[in-house]
């Protein structure tokens, strides 16, 4: 009877354990269970690949990095501005340039969570928790202290520094995150300073106008962003804040496709296509996101090398249309932002446009090109079809600039400045997908196939990536060029740590940037 009974016991235990286990996320990579929100496994789960030991995080520590993210590369157009910025001098920190970069004496960790892009996809899918958590772990990663060597290597190393401020130089992850970043950063009992580009972006478009002055604000960001209202609502408060008195109206585009091409994410762009594919997600004749074939004179696309993508050789007859080119992305999204401005019968006049997405300036020539194509318009009556609903000078305000102001004026007024650092020291870092978590799906190309990517759930705390550093082997050549023609300061940082920095000593040469 009594080892029936303890036969009953051991049944009864059994079942409470497994009905436990099912309450928990399985951990898949290589670590004990945890509880299924990522916050709190960062803050109290020690046995996680995600935890950071948050009392002894080092607390006004000026010699540490300044930590800088975004979705992809886009976000070092943000680095820029903060590396070129000389907006004070030195020695007094008083106003006025002194010929040293302000910034000089600062390095700089960045991170571009490119395996996981874009950011603005995921609100339109319903998986914003998703993106929250993978903004969670970009802060992560740049408070923490791991990092792969590269996409083959299992075991991580754990010699990163921490960060003492950290940008977020992606408006999508703004928009979305930042409110959920510093929830974080405060239940983790740390003061660390978040820094967004939204609020010092519409700072810099509202400065370009009088406070009486009566006119059109246009935002051009990601479909996310652009979802989020997070510039147009910023613009109106910030408009009553200031005693704007003019009529300010907001026309907001989001840019599908812009960024995913600069970054050359092949779901929107692939220079080696010579014919539409199934598993394109752009603008097209039949998609929610449509190409108007009554508008073809006035998108201007460039057909040649297949930068335009069409089932027939002339393109007035494809019924198979797919942009497959930055250039011409822009030419899609800047008319239709101006065709709406026009059906929509405003008197205002389009005077400055936000670039609401990192990736934007890469294009800035691109867009002052089509501005003018437009402008100059003239429809079959011979007159101008825009002209009345646009400034000729229309003002694109990179947010960036203002980022940089912002963080100077942080690290300032927190006596923060590093005074024997080198900005040479700099480190970059890129998301590549995990192939050791047997979860993930991989495509051909090493990527994560579009309908895993956002197909996934909060809450399954697993490493979907692994943090390595800036390489040829994850960076392509075009885009590489892009980088040393636009932004040459940070190219050169990048070479920097690809040269002399000891976390790469295990690239050949071929590889090194």
């Amino acid at each position: 009877m009594k080892k029936l009974n303890y036969i009953l016991y051991a049944i009864v235990l059994l079942s409470i354990f497994n009905c436990k286990e099912k309450e928990k996320t399985i951990v898949t990579s290589g670590h004990n269970e945890v509880d299924n929100d990522i916050v709190s496994t960062i803050i109290n789960d020690k046995e996680s690949f995600y935890h950071i030991d948050f009392p002894n995080y080092p607390k006004k520590d000026k010699s540490l990095p300044i930590g800088v993210f975004d979705s992809g590369i886009g976000g070092l157009t943000v680095l820029k501005a903060i590396v070129a910025y000389d907006e004070n001098n030195n020695g007094s920190k008083t106003p006025g340039s002194d010929g040293v970069l302000d910034f000089n004496n600062e390095s700089f960790i960045y991170l571009a969570d490119q395996a996981n892009m874009p950011y603005g996809n995921y609100s339109g899918v319903q998986k914003v928790d998703l993106l929250k958590e993978h903004i969670i772990k970009d802060t992560q990663f740049l408070m923490g202290n791991k990092y792969y060597s590269n996409q083959e290597d299992t075991q991580f190393n754990i010699d990163k520094k921490p960060v003492k401020v950290i940008v977020i130089a992606c408006n999508t992850a703004t928009a979305y995150g930042k409110e959920h970043i510093e929830e974080f950063i405060k239940k983790a009992g740390s003061d660390i300073k978040i820094i967004g580009v939204i609020d010092a972006g519409v700072r810099g478009v509202l400065a370009t106008m009088k406070k009486d002055e009566d006119g059109i604000i246009g935002v051009m960001a990601t479909a996310g962003t652009v979802g989020s209202k997070g510039y147009e609502t910023t613009i109106l408060n910030l408009k009553e804040q200031l005693v704007f008195t003019g009529n300010i109206e907001v026309f907001s585009q989001g840019g599908i496709g812009i960024a995913e091409a600069v970054d050359e994410d092949t779901d929107y762009f692939n220079k080696n296509l010579k014919k539409p594919r199934q598993d394109y997600k752009g603008p097209s004749l039949t998609s929610a996101t449509k190409i108007d074939k009554t508008l073809f004179d006035i998108y201007n696309f460039d057909f040649k090398d297949s930068k335009m993508l069409c089932d027939t050789d002339k393109a007035d007859d494809c019924s198979i249309l797919q942009i497959n080119d930055p250039e011409n992305y822009v030419r899609y999204h800047v008319v239709t932002l101006l065709e709406n401005i026009r059906k929509s019968k405003t008197n205002n006049q389009l005077k400055s446009i936000i670039l609401g997405c990192t990736h934007y300036p890469f294009l800035l020539d691109e867009i002052k090109v089509v501005l003018n194509e437009l402008y100059h318009y003239k429809g079959k009556d011979g007159q101008y079809l825009y002209q009345k609903f646009m400034a000729e000078d229309i003002k694109l305000v990179d947010p960036a600039i203002n980022t940089a102001k912002e963080l100077y004026e942080y690290l300032n007024e927190k006596s923060l400045f590093n005074v024997n650092g080198n900005i040479e020291d700099s480190e970059f870092y890129i998301s590549v997908a995990n192939q050791d978590n047997k979860n993930t799906k991989i495509d051909a190309d090493g990527r994560f196939p579009y309908d895993y990517k956002y197909g996934r759930n909060a809450g399954q705390i697993q490493e979907y990536i692994k943090n390595v550093p800036f390489s040829r082997n994850n960076i392509s050549e075009d885009i590489l060029t892009r980088l040393e023609t636009q932004i040459p300061n940070v190219y050169q940082l990048i070479q920097g740590f690809n040269s002399s920095n000891e976390k790469v000593n295990f690239l050949d040469d071929k590889d090194k940037i």
